[in-house]
This record gives structure tokens, sequence and C-alpha cells, in this order.
């Protein structure tokens, strides 16, 4: 049996919950005090996501960089190598907000997006 003590952060509660998953692959939430929080044990279990936020380097003087994150959660297994495609691009600009640095990241249904707005 694996356990592992987490803190939900699916709403503002902030339970302690404990997630035990057993050999035959059943789970057992406990400490949740909603539905939501059974639900992210559950996946802190299974396949722990996380919504990534970075900055890029711009060829901008005026502004280097541009902060970006994933639209959505993604696995935790990407996110080194997301981070390390990030780290050496470099983006030409104008950028608006919501433009997309990256069109689904590894096949993950994810894509990185600028989070404002920088004019040339």
């Amino acid at each position: 049996m694996a356990k592992k003590q987490i803190i939900c952060i699916s709403c503002p509660i902030g339970c302690n919950m404990i997630v035990k998953q057993y050999k035959n692959g059943n789970i057992d939430v406990t400490g949740n005090k909603c539905v939501r929080g059974e639900v992210y044990g559950t996946e802190e279990i299974m396949a722990p996501k996380r919504v990534v936020t970075a900055v890029v380097k711009t060829k901008s003087q005026l502004h280097p960089y541009v902060s970006v994150k994933t639209n959505k959660a993604i696995l935790h297994k990407y996110i080194k190598s997301l981070l390390n495609v990030l780290y050496t691009m470099e983006l030409d600009l104008p950028l608006k907000l919501g433009d997309v640095i990256i069109n689904n990241f590894k096949n993950t249904n994810v894509d990185i997006v600028a989070t404002k707005n920088i004019l040339k």
C-alpha cells in the first residue's frame, strides 16, 4: 500500500488529506470535506497535474521577457521538458494576451499562451 499526506488545493478550505493506494489499485481518500477533495486526491496519486507559469525571452531590449502559462494543467511528467523548451525560446513581438506560444505540447492537448500584451 502506498500512502501520501497532501493538502487539497481544489477549494479554499485546504483540507489535510491522506490518500492510500492499495495493491489492487483501489484508492481511499480521507480527511476531505467536499467531493472535490476526493477527486483531487485520486488525481494526485494516479496522474498529478499542474498549471505551469514561466517567462520566455523576447527579441526586444525594452521588453526582454514575456510571461506565459499553460492553458490548463499538464501532467507532472512533462513539466521539466516544457520548461527546457520555454527557457531556450526567443519570441518576436508584438504579443497579445492569449497568443499561443506552443500549440498542443507533446500531444498533451495543452497550449502555452502569453499572459499579457507587449507591443513592439
